[in-house]
C-alpha cells in the first residue's frame, strides 16, 4: 500500500511542480485545485481580480493536456451561450446542435457571480449529474468535468448571490488572499517567464489515482461520526451546547456537506503520504467544506460574523476522537 501511495504521489508532485513554474505563492489555492481534481468535485475561488485564478486553471489544464474552456459570466449572458446553440445549414436547410463551452473537461466559470441566476441555475445538472439534456437527445459529459469557478467578493458592484442549490453543488469554496511582500517581488521578476508547461499525467493515470483514493483510503467509524457531529451542529447548535451560534445561522449543512469532508479529508490523507483519513484532515478541510454551505442570519451580519468564525466555534467544541 505504502509503495502505490507513493507512486502515486510522485505523479501529483510533478503535476504540482509545472504548477507552480507560473503560480508564485498561492499555496492553499494549488492544494485546493489539486483535491478537487483528484476528488473530482467542482471549486469555487473567491478573490479580487489579479490573484492567478485564471492562471492556475489554465496551468492545471495544460499540464493534464485536457480541454479547457474559460467562458466570463456577465450580466448579458444566456444559458444557450453556455450549453448549447442551434446552426442552421442552408445546403440540407436544417438545424444542427453545435454543443457550446460546458462539453469540456476544465470549464472555467469566469467571475460566475456576475451573471444573473437563470444562467448560474443552467449549470446545476452538468455539475451534479455529469449530462446535459438538449432538445430530448442526452449528452454524458466527458470524465473528467469539473467547474472552476472563480468569484468576486458579494460586497463588489454588480454581482448576486449563488443560489443555495449551486453552492452546495461545489466541493470546496477558497478563499484567495494577497501575495506576501517576498512573493509580490518573486511576481514581478518572473513575469516575462517564458517557461513551457509539460504534460506530466496522462488521463487514464489521474483516472487511476481517483479510484484508489476512493476505494482504498481507510475511514474508521469514529472518523465518520466526528463528520456526523460537525455537520449536525450546523443544524442543532443547541444538542451540542452551542447555543450561542443558533441565532446566527440561516441555513444549515446538508448531507453533501458529510460526503464531501469524507472526499476531501480522503485526499488530504493520501496528500501527506498516509492510507487512513485523522481528525486533522477533517479538520483542515472542514473550512472549505462549509464555509459556502452555512448562511448568515441578519444578526450575524450585523455582528460581523463570518461563517468561519461559526466553523471555528463548532471544530473548537465538538469531541475529537
Amino acid at each position: 500500500m505504502k509503495d502505490k501511495i507513493n507512486t502515486h504521489l510522485e505523479k501529483i508532485n510533478e503535476l504540482k511542480k509545472e504548477m507552480k513554474k507560473t503560480i508564485i505563492g498561492q499555496d492553499i489555492l494549488v492544494k485546493n485545485l489539486l483535491i478537487a481534481l483528484l476528488a473530482g468535485g467542482h471549486i469555487i475561488l473567491e478573490g479580487v481580480p489579479g490573484l492567478a485564478k485564471t492562471l492556475s486553471i489554465k496551468t492545471l489544464s495544460e499540464a493534464l493536456n485536457l480541454d479547457f474552456w474559460r467562458i466570463s459570466f456577465t450580466p448579458d449572458l444566456l444559458p444557450g451561450d453556455l450549453i448549447w446553440g442551434q446552426i442552421y445549414n442552408q445546403a440540407d436547410s436544417k438545424f444542427y446542435i453545435k454543443k457550446w463551452p460546458i462539453f469540456t473537461n476544465f470549464l472555467l466559470a469566469d467571475e460566475i457571480n456576475r451573471a444573473p441566476a437563470k444562467v448560474q441555475s443552467a449549470l446545476l445538472e452538468a455539475m451534479q449529474e455529469k449530462k446535459i439534456t438538449i432538445a430530448d437527445e442526452h449528452f454524458t459529459l466527458d470524465n473528467p468535468f469539473i467547474v472552476l469557478a472563480t468569484q468576486n467578493p458579494i460586497e463588489q458592484e454588480w454581482t448576486y448571490e449563488l443560489p443555495e442549490a449551486q453552492l452546495d453543488r461545489f466541493l470546496l469554496k477558497t478563499i484567495i488572499d494577497y501575495p506576501t511582500r517576498s512573493e509580490e517581488i518573486e511576481i514581478m521578476k518572473n513575469s516575462n517567464s517564458k517557461e513551457k508547461i509539460k504534460k506530466v499525467l496522462a488521463k487514464k493515470d489521474l483516472i487511476e489515482i481517483q479510484d484508489f483514493i476512493e476505494n482504498e483510503i481507510f475511514i474508521d467509524d469514529k472518523i465518520y461520526e466526528y463528520v456526523r457531529d460537525i455537520v449536525f451542529a450546523t443544524r442543532n447548535p443547541s444538542d451540542y451546547n452551542l447555543s450561542q451560534i443558533s441565532s446566527y445561522i440561516s441555513f444549515w449543512a446538508s448531507p453533501r456537506a458529510s460526503l464531501s469532508l469524507i472526499k476531501t479529508a480522503k485526499v488530504n490523507a493520501f496528500l501527506s503520504g498516509r492510507a487512513f483519513v485523522i481528525p486533522e484532515d477533517i479538520k483542515e478541510m472542514a473550512y472549505d467544506v462549509l464555509r459556502h454551505r452555512i448562511g448568515l442570519s441578519f444578526e450575524a451580519i450585523w455582528e460581523n460574523m463570518k461563517t468561519d468564525d461559526i466553523i471555528k466555534i463548532i471544530l473548537a467544541n465538538i469531541l475529537v476522537p
